[in-house]
């Protein structure tokens, strides 16, 4: 028989979960202005909760990491040319001169999540709102089919040092939920080998964003990141997963390997 307890917080994980796709589905579809203050925000929110983790005792410095982070990021959306790029890195410069816990890794973190937003945003923009669709439907169905395979199967653990609930039997779930997404996009974009074998490697990336994350706040001593998402912690623990997808789309795309094309 099932235990209730492993269930307990589904309620409120799908209410919050649902608000959340839908306002994040809804600046996607709109595009333009909306989806680039999607961006901004989420930057700044997970940004704020990433200095709070190195720095507990310092709440106002956290709140001003995570506003020199959208303010670094909303005029890069408008700025063209390679010499823009500085405004990515400057919540990381900022980091490796401040006094706290893990310099180095809070640099090389706030770095991916300034990426992985201007990246969204570029992909959205840049090879249209099917493509932008795809990445999250990856993402969501390899956290969904996670959560419920390794909630229902249990069994070793993927890396019980730094993820102790994550398991191999919901990391495979992801893949597979990945691999449908994959082989329904196939139907508008062909290629079935392609983008199912994409789209689980990008599952696989977002996993690695996860457990990245997870490691940060091990390392912090906290469980969530924040509370801003019922049921769900912060903004880190629900968007790490696109994180490490974004990013690996970028670099996969930089050295010309072959991505879904629906058409821009």
């Amino acid at each position: 028989m099932s235990d209730p307890a492993k269930w307990g917080d589904l309620r409120i994980r799908i209410a919050s979960g649902l608000i959340v796709l839908l306002l994040g589905f809804t600046a996607i579809w709109l595009g333009g202005i909306a989806v680039r203050i999607m961006a901004v925000l989420s930057a700044g929110l997970m940004i704020w909760e990433l200095a709070r983790l190195g720095a507990p005792g310092r709440p106002n410095q956290a709140v001003a990491f995570g506003a020199i982070a959208a303010g670094s990021l909303a005029p890069f959306m408008h700025l063209h040319g390679p010499y823009w790029l500085i405004l990515l890195i400057v919540p990381s410069l900022l980091g490796l001169v401040t006094s706290r816990k893990d310099r180095m890794i809070f640099a090389v973190y706030a770095l991916l999540i300034m990426i992985a937003c201007y990246a969204f945003v570029a992909f959205r923009e840049g090879r249209g709102l099917g493509f932008a669709v795809w990445l999250v439907l990856v993402v969501i169905a390899s956290d969904v089919m996670g959560y419920f395979g390794g909630r229902t199967f249990g069994g070793p653990k993927f890396w019980p040092r730094v993820s102790p609930k994550k398991t191999w039997s919901g990391t495979i779930a992801g893949w597979g939920g990945a691999a449908v997404i994959g082989l329904g996009a196939s139907a508008v974009v062909g290629n079935p080998a392609m983008t199912v074998c994409v789209s689980v490697l990008t599952a696989f990336a977002a996993q690695m964003g996860d457990i990245a994350e997870s490691a940060i706040k091990r390392r912090a001593g906290v469980k969530d990141s924040s509370g801003l998402i019922p049921g769900h912690g912060g903004f880190l623990d629900r968007f790490d997963g696109l994180i490490g997808a974004a990013v690996f789309v970028v670099l996969w795309g930089l050295v010309r390997l072959p991505l879904p094309d629906f058409g821009g």
